[in-house]
C-alpha cells in the first residue's frame, strides 16, 4: 500500500501556499458571506478582537489539521469543535502573539514545534467576535497538555478531507425567526460546523480552490 502524501497535501505545500496569504487587520469576512440579509445586523455590533491559530501537523502520510472540542461547561459555543485561540489581550503585541499564547494555554502545544506561516482576512461571527485566523505548520514530535476547563479533547484531520469541496455542505437554523445558513464538514462521528467549517471553507478557497 502506498502511503506517501498526496503532493498538495503536505505541510511543505500548505505553507507554500501559505505565506502569500498576508491579509491585514480588518479586512472582514465571515457569517454574513452565506447570510448578506444579515450583513448589517453582524457587522453593525460592536466586535471584540480574537485570534485563532490554523494549526496544519506535518505528517508522513499527508498533513493533517489540529482541532479541539470545547467542554460543555464553556459559555460561548460549548462542546463546538474549534481552532485553538481566543480573545486578543492588551498585552499580545499581535494577532499572532494571541494565537500562540491560546494554544499553549488551552492544548500545550509549544511555540518551537510551530513555524507561522501567514494570516487569511479577518473573520467576523454572529456572536461578535472579529477572529483573525493565522495559519501555521506544526513539526511533529510534540505532546498536548490538554486545559480541561476549556477543552476537552483535540484531534486531527486529514488536510485532503478538508480541502476537499465534495465534503463542505451547507446546512441551515432557524436564528431570530430568521433562517441562518451555515457550513458543515461532517468527519466521522465529530460535526465540524459554524464558525469552525466557515474558516476551513474560507481556507480551501483561497489557497486550494
Amino acid at each position: 500500500m502506498d502511503t506517501r502524501p498526496v503532493e498538495n497535501f503536505t505541510a511543505e505545500d500548505f505553507r507554500r501556499r501559505a505565506v502569500h496569504e498576508q491579509a491585514p487587520h480588518g479586512v472582514e469576512l465571515g457569517d454574513h458571506t452565506l447570510n448578506p440579509g444579515l450583513k448589517d445586523l453582524i457587522l453593525g455590533q460592536k466586535l471584540r478582537d480574537a485570534a485563532v491559530l490554523v494549526p496544519v501537523v506535518d505528517r508522513p502520510q499527508g498533513a493533517t489539521l489540529l482541532l479541539t472540542r470545547r467542554t460543555d461547561t464553556m459559555r460561548n459555543h460549548s462542546g463546538q469543535i474549534a481552532f485553538p485561540g481566543g480573545r486578543i489581550d492588551p498585552d499580545d503585541g499581535s494577532p499572532e502573539d494571541a494565537a500562540l499564547r491560546e494554544t499553549d494555554e488551552e492544548i500545550g502545544l509549544k511555540r518551537g514545534f510551530i513555524n507561522l506561516a501567514g494570516r487569511m482576512p479577518d473573520y467576523v461571527t454572529g456572536s461578535g467576535y472579529r477572529i483573525a485566523p493565522v495559519l501555521a505548520t506544526v513539526r511533529p514530535g510534540f505532546s498536548l497538555t490538554i486545559n480541561p476547563d476549556e477543552v476537552d479533547e483535540a484531534f486531527e484531520v486529514p488536510l485532503e478531507f478538508l480541502m476537499d469541496p465534495a465534503n463542505h455542505r451547507r446546512d441551515s437554523r432557524i436564528w431570530q425567526d430568521r433562517e441562518r445558513f451555515f457550513h458543515t464538514m461532517p468527519y466521522g462521528e465529530r460535526y465540524i460546523w459554524g464558525i469552525t467549517a466557515g474558516m476551513i471553507h474560507m481556507l480551501y478557497e483561497r489557497l486550494y480552490a
